[in-house]
């Protein structure tokens, strides 16, 4: 049994009050997102515009915890440049906080292949395209949720980064919702 069939089995076990509840925890699962949490509502019966609704609320809602912790670790890790370059530019020696630093971001750097090609994937459509566009697009080349992280690792601004997330997550949902939707209506 696979993960999607997962969420439809524990969806119709449960009352049709915490149904909702199913599809956004879904919306939180990468690769299964808002698109694939709203299909799996509506095919396991529930409204398409409330599976479509809690989708979104899952997904946004864990986009929007990774983006600012994301945002947080970018934080840290710039404020412990700047605070070892200062203390590197008058002349002290390293420090047990500085060696830290250094491993953690030499950690943060090290990754395995899959890792380094999705960083190659995200680097190249963020050139191209920009924050709009690797929000967009997202959904086609990587989950939201490595994309809006990526996005809040290399600095680019909160509130940017979910305006359009936001935008993608409520539109790719949208469109696949109406979709399904339509696809069991003709089939019943």
């Amino acid at each position: 049994m696979n993960l999607i069939e997962s969420f439809q089995n524990l969806i119709s076990q449960v009352p049709e009050i915490a149904q909702p509840l199913i599809v956004a925890l879904a919306g939180a699962v990468p690769f299964v997102e808002g698109e694939g949490a709203a299909t799996v509502g509506i095919l396991g019966g529930i409204n398409p515009l409330v599976a479509a609704i809690a989708a979104i609320i899952g997904n946004f809602v864990c986009v929007a915890m990774l983006v600012l912790l994301g945002s947080g670790a970018h934080s840290a890790l710039s404020n412990r440049k700047r605070a070892k370059n200062l203390v590197g530019a008058h002349g002290a020696d390293h420090t047990d906080a500085q060696q830290l630093s250094e491993n953690l971001e030499s950690g943060l750097t090290e990754g395995s292949e899959r890792k380094s090609n999705r960083r190659i994937k995200f680097q190249r459509a963020f050139e191209r395209y920009g924050v709009p566009g690797v929000s967009l697009l997202g959904p086609l080349l990587l989950p939201t949720h490595f994309t809006a992280t990526m996005l809040a690792a290399i600095g680019i601004n909160k509130t940017r980064i979910l305006i359009w997330q936001a935008i993608a997550i409520i539109s790719w949902t949208t469109a696949m919702s109406i979709f399904i939707a339509s696809v069991v209506r003709v089939t019943a």
